[in-house]
């Protein structure tokens, strides 16, 4: 009974608050439970889908000069990858819990880092449909860069992810609201003109705009991709511009929206008045899902609608397949014992599965291979190998007569008589 009345009491003087970091006190044990798994299984699924993505980016990087459409997806997957290591579990362990026990630091940043990794994906998003416009523009030039302007672009994305949602680090902190320990957004009295404009401009930089400026982008990638037609001479590039374009523009509505609700959540707890209804709390759980499942559906769109991903996929996965057996077989094959009749060495063929000639050639030695390859080269025919065989049998008394011509003239008397 005690713990009813303390938890009605939260609900009604916290009926007004607004909470940071993830933060969410729900009386209902079914919401501490569902949404924290909720978040396990996208967490799971993304985290495989985007290490599947870096493997594959990587080991291309490795194998030649990296491009900058390549270096964008894989500062995307890197920041998704962030969302689901760090900020996830962190929304998951706030869920469950009915106080705030993970500390100060942890609700100054945890909305911080969580904005930036989105700000930074919208700006690599913007990044991309630039890059795609290029392309569809002149598909035969190839946009290659430096690598340092690669890094540099890379550095300007996520220095101005960094610095938008800053205002949030600076108004987050713990407070005690009714006995139980919180975290929440505490804007000062003098603050309050910079965080009213703060929580209309923030959307409008973070979201609107980089949707505005990719969704023109891809428009003139499609334009462009429409008026070249199929009469040019580079048919392969145009159709690797088309799916490049489609991808990447299934990318960002797909992220839109699923980030859509989160801003809805945000201006609605920015701009909550005293007297006015508070946003659901089913709402503000399903906005949270939805946002961390957009790392989880971005490399299934890479995966699925690329050619080169999943081409890329297939190697390394048959290279995975194959390598095992091998390994295997490789660990079992043991020399047979001496003095065993019935152990047969491998390389004697079985009357069921005869052997050919060239499988017996290739699983000799290498010093064997080595030999019967000179031997093919340089033939000997068969006289000239019979002659020279006698001569070294049979040696004859000629080798060593000086006047061999004195002897064929009195054989040849000998036969005339």
């Amino acid at each position: 009974m005690p713990a009813d009345s303390n938890s009605s009491t939260m609900n009604v003087s916290s009926a007004h608050l607004r909470f940071a970091g993830g933060y969410l006190p729900s009386d209902s044990e079914d919401w501490r439970t569902i949404v924290p798994a909720v978040l396990v299984a996208v967490c799971l699924v993304g985290f495989v889908g985007n290490l599947c993505v870096l493997g594959i980016l990587l080991h291309r990087a490795c194998r030649g000069k990296p491009s900058l459409i390549h270096s964008l997806i894989l500062n995307l997957s890197l920041a998704d990858l962030s969302l689901l290591l760090f900020s996830a579990p962190v929304r998951a362990t706030a869920y469950a819990r009915g106080a705030w026990d993970l500390g100060w630091f942890v609700c100054k940043s945890s909305d911080w880092f969580t904005h930036t990794c989105m700000a930074a994906k919208s700006l690599t998003t913007v990044a991309m449909a630039k890059v795609c416009f290029m392309y569809a523009r002149d598909p035969a030039k190839h946009v290659s860069v430096h690598g340092c302007t690669i890094w540099s672009v890379l550095a300007a994305v996520w220095a101005a992810a960094g610095l938008l949602p800053l205002p949030e680090c600076f108004f987050s902190t713990t407070r005690l609201q009714a006995g139980v320990e919180m975290c929440l957004v505490d804007v000062p009295a003098g603050a309050e003109v910079f965080a009213s404009a703060f929580g209309k401009l923030y959307p409008l930089l973070v979201f609107c705009l980089p949707l505005l400026l990719a969704s023109f982008y891809f428009w003139r990638a499609y334009g462009q991709r429409q008026r070249r037609g199929t009469k040019s001479r580079h048919l392969r590039n145009q159709v690797r511009s088309r799916q490049l374009t489609v991808m990447l523009l299934s990318m960002a509505l797909t992220s839109a929206v699923l980030w859509l609700p989160e801003w809805v959540a945000w201006l609605w707890l920015w701009h909550l008045r005293a007297g006015s209804p508070a946003p659901p709390q089913g709402f503000l759980a399903l906005s949270q899902v939805l946002l961390f499942s957009t790392s989880s559906a971005n490399p299934l769109i890479f995966l699925v609608m690329s050619g080169e991903f999943k081409e890329s996929l297939k190697g390394l996965w048959k290279r995975m397949v194959t390598k095992k057996p091998a390994a295997a077989a490789a660990e079992s094959q043991e020399p047979p014992p001496a003095g065993d009749p019935e152990a047969l060495p491998d390389n004697i063929p079985s009357q069921e599965s005869p052997v050919s000639t060239p499988e017996k050639e290739k699983t000799g030695s290498p010093a064997s291979r080595r030999e019967r390859s000179q031997k093919a080269e340089m033939p000997i025919l068969p006289d000239v190998e019979q002659f020279w065989h006698e001569r070294d049998t049979n040696p004859s008394e000629q080798d060593n007569d000086p006047i061999p011509w004195e002897h064929e003239d009195r054989e040849t008397g000998d036969s005339d008589k």
